[in-house]
């Protein structure tokens, strides 16, 4: 299953009236690296392209490209399910090399995605990202998602100044945007999560087994 958009190109009202709410609203894995490496899709507004958040030996024979929004649900089931096999069987051996490329469906997922790249320490992006997709039910179902949402940006280690900064930086936000816009324009990203396995694409959520499948002839050559 996958999570499709409803709204292609977002826009910097949606955020800015995230921040307003704020405003009235008032540890690592061992293998996890944050790589400054080329993002394949070019951005499509000009923005400067972002650092791609990457997991596991860059010189794996495997690279898993995944499209993901924090507020989908299929997505949080890839990362509770699926994501700590792939982890124990393939990434944390050496065998795949797993990037994250931000793909919002809507506002409150931006700002989420924004908080990962904003984290005071830089190497917890992906520990970020296992905490909110774990907790997803809590902050971006709840009555006060913006509240429940700095609670969890607090425990990563924002304080009311530094959440606020991270979602009134206009930068930042073009440039999650850009991801996303690219994803679109050259790779016709229309749902979440979607795969890239070595360029092979696999759409929704999926069980280990299915990459297995794509894993093996890979990883007989």
């Amino acid at each position: 299953m996958a999570h499709s958009i409803n709204s292609p190109n977002g826009g910097m009202k949606l955020i800015l009236g995230l921040v307003v709410a704020v405003a009235i609203a008032g540890a690592g894995y061992y293998f996890y690296s944050q790589q400054t490496t080329k993002n394949s899709a070019a951005t499509t507004d000009g923005a400067e392209k972002l650092a791609e958040n990457v997991m596991g030996n860059k010189d794996a024979p495997i690279t898993i490209i995944e499209y993901s929004s924090m507020t989908c649900g299929h997505c949080a089931a890839f990362h509770n399910d699926t994501l700590p096999g792939l982890k124990e069987k393939y990434i944390k051996t050496g065998k795949v090399k797993y990037i994250v490329r931000e793909f919002p469906l809507d506002q409150l997922a931006t700002a989420a995605f924004m908080l990962g790249r904003c984290l005071p320490k830089k190497d917890a992006y992906f520990d970020f990202v296992d905490v909110l997709y774990a907790k997803q039910k809590e902050w971006a179902y709840a009555e006060d998602r913006v509240g429940s949402l700095k609670k969890l940006a607090k425990q990563a280690g924002f304080t009311d100044e530094t959440f606020q900064a991270c979602l009134d930086d206009k930068k930042l936000f073009a440039q999650v945007l850009a991801v996303k816009n690219a994803g679109t324009a050259e790779f016709r990203i229309r749902s979440t999560p979607t795969f890239f396995v070595n360029g092979t694409r696999l759409e929704g959520s999926q069980p280990l087994e299915e990459f297995e499948k794509l894993f093996k002839p890979l990883l007989e050559k």
